[in-house]
Formats: structure tokens, C-alpha cells, sequence
């Protein structure tokens, strides 16, 4: 109990919080400022616990380590990692990709499947959520096959996404069209739980990509990319390579998509401005 107690009290000092934040950044991406010092000891008290480590100068010394880089890294990563997505988040987009992108493809690409990344995808709402909306449109009387991609940093969130499984407060923005076709209710009603059908499941792939690394490992062309709400954690200049080697992965004509507090202007990319938040391939 002596050492839960030592790790309750354990204080990140400013000479570690800058290694850690330094190191985090040329990880990730993600910008870590003095502000975010009291955020960092709260998200990390849990890996000292699980390591039975009782400061955090002790903590920074292993994860730096060769050791720490190999087995304690990856969880750094999943507790420092910021997971917010909803279903039907910023509805707009879907509905482009029920009026326009998908009438697009099916009358200009007949023939080949439909192909889309959500690129920093979370617990899996967004995939899903594209999943959803083609399925919804090809049954409108529309033939072709589709997949679907949802990659992000965070192991965790990612089992999380795997298993498809959500809370009645999650599945809220689901129409209730949408949500008999796409969910079972869990048999045990007090538990108020809701599994993505196995037939989405099955189109939907989950892998961990780290947006810093220099090439994605995704074999695909995507006719569409969903970035959102991922960018406003980079710099600048962070931002812009991210997007470029997004789009080495998203054919010509395909579209791009970003969340409605960020914006692509006076970035070298290879995308037109479509509509607000929508851009198309170059």
C-alpha cells in the first residue's frame, strides 16, 4: 500500500516533463506544451502503478531506455494519445458521401470496389460509421463492393474498435433506421451494449499506423481519406507532411476529408478545395 500511496504523490518534474514531451513529439506529432505538464503526470500515474515504479524521474529513465523503447513505449503512447470521436460526427460529411461522392463512383467506376481510410480512427465509430453509409447507399439499388480502413497510434483503442461493441450513450447519433440494421442489442438488457453487425465487421480493417513514420504501410489508393480532428494536435509543419503522404495513398479524383476546427490553407498539398473541410485529389 506504501508504494500506491508513493505514486499518488509523485510530482513530474519540469526537467522530465520536457524529456518525455520532447520525446512524444518526435514520436508522434503531438505538440506537448508546459500546460499540458498537469495532463501528462495524471495519464502516465497509471504506467507507474502498472510498473510498480514510484517516481517519475524513474519512469522517464525506463521509458528512454533501450528496454523502456522496446516494451514500456507502446503504452506511453496509448495513455498520451487523445480519443474523441462520436458516430455521425460533423454529419455533413456523410452526407457528400451519400449525395456525391458515392453517385460519383458508382456511375464513373463501375465495376471496382469502393475503397476508404479513416486515418486516426479511434474506437472505431468512424470506419464504421463510412461502413454504415455505403452499405446504406449500394442497398438503394447500387452494385458494387467496398472496404474500408480505420488506422490509428493507440493499441488500445484499437481492441476497442475490433470488437465493435458501444454503450447506449455511444450509439445515440445512429438513426434509428441505421442502428436495427447495423446493431445487435446485447441478450442481457441491463448491460445496454451494442455490437456492430458481423456483415460490417467484416468490411472494416483495423491497423496501427503511427502518422510520423515516413512511409504508411496501407497497400491501397483510397477514393476517400477522413483526417479529422488529427491534425489540430501537429505543428504547422507537421501537418503538411502528414497530408502528403496521406495523399500518396489517395487516387486522383478521391476525395479528402478534415474536421471543421482545421484548415488546410496555404499548405503545399495536392488537394482542390471542394467545399468547406472537403478537398479532392489533384
Amino acid at each position: 500500500m506504501e508504494s500506491v500511496s508513493n505514486i499518488y504523490k509523485a510530482q513530474l518534474s519540469d526537467n522530465d516533463f520536457r524529456k518525455l514531451a520532447g520525446f512524444i513529439t518526435r514520436e508522434t506529432g503531438i505538440k506537448m506544451p508546459l500546460a499540458k505538464k498537469v495532463m501528462l503526470q495524471s495519464r502516465l500515474k497509471k504506467r507507474l502503478t502498472a510498473l510498480n515504479i514510484t517516481s517519475f524521474s524513474e519512469y522517464t529513465e525506463h521509458v528512454l531506455s533501450r528496454d523502456g523503447l522496446s516494451t514500456e513505449l507502446i503504452h506511453m503512447l496509448d495513455a498520451v494519445s487523445t480519443n474523441k470521436t462520436d458516430f455521425f460526427r460533423e454529419a455533413i460529411h456523410f452526407e457528400v458521401m451519400r449525395d456525391l461522392v458515392l453517385p460519383e463512383f458508382a456511375q464513373s467506376r463501375s465495376g471496382q470496389p469502393f475503397k476508404a481510410w479513416s486515418a486516426g480512427c479511434s474506437s472505431g465509430e468512424e470506419p464504421y460509421n463510412i461502413a454504415m453509409v455505403i452499405d446504406d447507399f449500394i442497398r438503394g439499388g447500387y452494385s458494387f463492393d467496398y472496404q474500408v480502413r480505420g488506422s490509428d497510434i493507440s493499441t488500445a483503442v484499437l481492441r476497442t474498435a475490433i470488437n465493435g461493441v458501444y454503450t447506449e450513450p455511444r450509439i445515440a447519433p445512429v438513426p434509428k433506421n441505421m442502428l436495427h440494421k447495423y446493431f445487435m442489442r446485447s441478450k442481457d438488457k441491463t448491460k445496454k451494449l451494442f455490437k456492430v453487425v458481423p456483415e460490417i465487421r467484416k468490411k472494416v480493417q483495423f491497423s496501427r499506423i503511427n502518422f510520423m513514420d515516413d512511409t504508411y504501410k496501407v497497400p491501397e489508393r483510397f477514393d476517400a481519406v477522413f483526417c479529422r480532428n488529427v491534425l489540430i494536435y501537429f505543428d504547422r509543419v507537421t501537418q503538411e507532411k502528414v497530408i502528403n503522404r496521406l495523399c500518396r495513398h489517395l487516387r486522383v479524383g478521391g476525395y479528402f476529408f478534415i474536421g471543421h476546427s482545421e484548415s488546410l490553407s496555404g499548405m503545399n498539398v495536392p488537394l482542390d478545395h471542394m467545399k468547406p473541410t472537403i478537398f479532392r485529389r489533384q
